[in-house]
């Protein structure tokens, strides 16, 4: 099995927008030799993903989790994530972590903080349970304040001091400052970036500074499509194009910035090619 051209780390295409052509999206992704983990938001989607991956020959793995916000009802399952987790494709837990970005929606924000956490905690036990990295999801509800962030730090810290090694992941969609990514860099997190970079000036300084093996690049299809694809529904083969302009701001080579991404996601999700 030889390695991928590229590899977008985090893609829903199991999402009711692809259910016309998911097929065909996933023969473009072979033709052009793009890897992708799809990630699941809940025990259903994750039952999903975890089969999409099982039954695909090559190129496509599977994250399982649930996502803060998207069902506030939604419990951890433990038992059956514990089931789907022993595939030989499951490469991550997660989306998880905390969405404090509508807040404005819940009764008590107290209360739904300390749901968010305890929801976050356990898929961090089960993780290191299961020796697998984590796939974070998280959302300030002001990007100044950085009020989730701090939050997801702080809870990562405590399980460090647990976990050691085992602990690690990627904080998908980065959206803060380098020196935020650089706490998640001396936890040894990554940080992915999404199609925002090619139409957004505002993390052209992130991009920059960030050090190389600290990246990767998603597209979180059908979701942020990147330029030139505007208004369309995003699909991982588009993740050239997020690669392309993280080498352009750079000013690194554009092969050299490829082959170094593809590498960072076989090593952070322990693919072997």
């Amino acid at each position: 099995m030889s390695a991928p051209r590229f590899f977008d780390i985090h893609a829903h295409v199991n999402d009711a927008s692809f259910d016309e052509d998911r097929s065909a999206v996933i023969a473009r992704m072979q033709e052009k030799n793009v890897w992708a983990i799809m990630v699941g938001t809940d025990l259903r989607s994750s039952q999903e993903v975890a089969t999409m991956a099982s039954f695909t020959d090559e190129g496509i793995y599977s994250s399982i989790g649930v996502h803060p916000i998207d069902d506030r009802d939604e419990r951890f399952n433990g038992p059956f994530f514990a089931e789907l987790a022993v595939g030989p494709k499951v490469v991550a837990v997660g989306e998880c972590g905390l969405d404090y970005s509508r807040l404005s929606d819940a009764r008590d924000v107290l209360v739904e903080k300390a749901r968010q956490k305890e929801l976050f905690e356990v898929q961090v036990d089960f993780a290191l349970a299961q020796n697998l990295p984590l796939m974070i999801h998280c959302r300030d509800s002001d990007k100044k304040i950085g009020d989730a962030h701090r939050d997801v730090l702080e809870i990562l810290h405590t399980k460090k001091n647990i976990g050691g090694q085992r602990l690690r992941g990627n904080v998908h969609f980065f959206t803060q400052t380098i020196d935020i990514a650089r706490e998640y860099f001396a936890l040894d997190f990554t940080i992915s970036l999404t199609g925002v970079i090619t139409f957004s000036n505002e993390y052209d300084e992130l991009v920059r500074q960030a050090p190389l093996d600290k990246i990767m690049s998603e597209t979180d299809s059908p979701y942020a499509s990147p330029t030139p694809y505007r208004g369309k529904r995003n699909e991982p083969i588009y993740v050239e194009e997020i690669v392309k302009k993280i080498a352009e701001l750079r000013g690194e080579d554009f092969e050299f910035v490829r082959s170094a991404l593809v590498e960072n996601a076989l090593r952070v999700f322990n693919i072997t090619v």
